[in-house]
């Protein structure tokens, strides 16, 4: 049998290290942590080599007291938590870990001056290590250096990735940080390349140098409460998604979090409005009880336990819900056309210019109204009665290919609505109105129709037939691979029984894992609603149009369709201007 025996003291600070320090991001947003519970102002990053090679937080807090820097590169050693319940925890670090992890993995030196104190007093510590306390030159504040990263693990370092991936990963930790302390200036420098410089400022001006000005633009003010816990931010509208996660933000308690049960909350609340593979976009602050509130869960200390995940979760889905639900706004439309510019290309011959885009595109306009009323890609209306001011979608002006209709906005901007799009998500609308009122009218066939699948296919079906009859569509087995439909809708009036089957049996099959009853319905409703709408291709009358754009005004989330993509897309007089090169005329 083999002897056991107690671990060195270096062997155990490493192993620790290795689960609170697990990579170069994981050491700057712990020393940046600092700094905030220290009540610094300003934060100052300096990156080399991803942070590999070298990081250095500045910062102007309180300072550690010349006595007690050597005690801080202790295990557990804190002057952070006051409560030793755990259960009132209000700084963003309380293990006393941070700083004995990274002294045992890497070389770090800590410099600080607290106030009335003479002198700033430097500590160096390499592989668990700790030198003498010695004077040093320094400011009020703490610097923090760390170099050779895992040079006393090299276990770990091996699998670190490259500098590049590893600079991205800690430059993602300070942007959270930054955008969970507004009130707190950062600067952020990576191999001598400033990311950012941002002085304190509140949280919309936070948010926009993070976004981006123009995302931040288009952002919706969210706020709501419910039995103690606040909730506020910003959140984009449900024609803005992005294709990563990347400008998503969770603050609960002032503590920036990557957390499971919000990130799903976010992505329930906007399942309706945005596609499959896209993210919305938040930034979102959660304020609760510190006794409804577990952060001791994970070393990283980015995950959490809620007394009451389900109230959070409702609180989420049902502001982020209400948000969406608001009349369409025209400065949350999509830009038609953003990238057109008149600038002629490289080697462009002055003598014999070619046609712009926009030229081109006015001429085939041009022969388009010549051409046969049949024929015409562009159909004109007369003037309209009603006020343009009136209406925030604004009157139409005619139908282009007997599929957008054109519209000029109160403020002169030009609107094209995909008038399938548009009246697919008004549809289904009304469906889910009826549904969630138990007033979806079946309407059985004179004839009922036979639809043939492939035998998986036709299992798949008939095992949601129950929730298809919950929306008034009545299937059942047929023999082998065919089902027998038996009624529909009333509100689909006449569709095709066939194709509708046959796409709802895709819808069911898209995802790999078995719906949760909710996402079904969902699904569902959205496919109904795609079959009962306007058809591309069809020519509108004016009260026809006109009708669209009023509902669209009226109906909650009428700026995406079921399947996320735009109902409508504006093009400004900024835009405009742009485009003919009218700045600065």
């Amino acid at each position: 049998m083999q002897v056991i025996r107690r671990l060195t003291e270096t062997t155990i600070n490493r192993i620790a290290a290795g689960e609170v320090i697990e990579r170069p991001a994981a050491a700057v947003k712990e020393l940046v942590e600092n700094a905030l519970d220290a009540g610094a102002r300003r934060i100052e990053v300096l990156l080399t080599g991803g942070g590999i090679d070298r990081i250095e937080i500045i910062d102007d807090g309180c300072g550690i007291a010349q006595d007690e820097l050597a005690l801080a590169l202790e295990r557990h050693a804190t002057s952070k938590l006051s409560d030793e319940t755990l259960v009132r925890i209000t700084t963003l670090g309380f293990r006393g870990e941070a700083l004995p992890s990274i002294g045992a993995a890497a070389r770090l030196t800590l410099i600080s001056r607290p106030e009335g104190q003479d002198s700033a007093y430097r500590v160096h510590v390499a592989g668990g290590t700790v030198g003498e306390v010695a004077p040093a030159s320094g400011v009020k504040g703490t610097r923090a250096i760390v170099e050779d990263l895992f040079y006393a693990t090299p276990a770990r370092k091996k699998f670190l990735r490259t500098p590049r991936a590893e600079g991205e990963a800690a430059e993602r930790a300070v942007w959270r940080l930054a955008l969970a302390a507004p009130g707190v200036a950062f600067r952020l420098v990576a191999d001598e390349r400033v990311i950012f410089d941002m002085p304190a400022q509140d949280e919309a001006g936070r948010v926009a140098a993070l976004f981006g000005r123009e995302t931040a633009s288009s952002l919706l003010p969210l706020e709501a409460e419910r039995d103690g816990v606040t909730l506020s931010g910003l959140i984009g509208p449900a024609s803005l998604s992005r294709a990563t996660m990347a400008l998503q933000s969770f603050v609960v308690n002032g503590r920036p979090v990557i957390d499971p049960l919000l990130r799903l909350s976010l992505r329930l609340a906007y399942r309706d409005v945005v596609p499959a593979g896209r993210h919305a976009v938040a930034a979102l602050r959660l304020t609760v009880p510190d006794e409804a509130l577990d952060v001791n869960v994970h070393p990283a200390k980015t995950e959490l336990r809620f007394a009451d995940g389900n109230g959070v979760r409702s609180l989420v889905i049902g502001a982020i819900g209400r948000t969406l639900e608001r009349p369409v706004l025209l400065a949350n439309a999509p830009v038609a056309m953003p990238s057109l510019m008149l600038r002629p290309p490289p080697g462009h011959d002055y003598a014999k210019p070619t046609p712009s885009p926009q030229a081109r595109g006015f001429a085939e306009a041009e022969l388009a109204l010549a051409a046969p009323p049949s024929a015409r890609s562009f159909v004109p209306l007369p003037p309209a009665a009603t006020p343009v001011h009136e209406h925030p979608l604004g009157a139409p002006l005619g139908q282009i290919l007997d599929t957008y209709i054109l519209a000029i906005a109160p403020d002169g901007a030009l609107v094209l609505v995909d008038q399938h799009a548009a009246h697919e998500r008004l549809t289904e609308e009304r469906l889910r109105t009826e549904f969630e009122a138990g007033r979806i009218v079946t309407q059985p066939l004179l004839v009922p129709v036979v639809v043939d699948f492939s035998p998986s296919e036709a299992v798949r079906l008939l095992a949601e037939a129950d929730t298809l009859a919950r929306l008034g569509l009545e299937i059942e087995a047929f023999g082998a691979g065919a089902i027998l439909v038996r009624a529909l809708p009333a509100a689909l009036k006449n569709p095709d029984a066939a194709g509708l089957l046959r796409d709802l049996a895709e819808e069911f099959a898209e995802s790999e894992a078995p719906l949760a009853l909710e996402a079904r319905l969902d699904a569902a409703l959205a496919r109904l609603a795609c079959h009962r709408s306007i058809r591309a291709g069809r020519r509108l009358q004016r009260e026809e149009m006109d009708a669209l754009l009023r509902e669209m005004e009226a109906t909650p989330r009428a700026a995406t369709c079921s399947h996320g993509r735009p109902t409508f897309l504006r093009l400004s007089r900024a835009e405009l201007e742009k485009m003919f090169g009218r700045r600065g005329i």
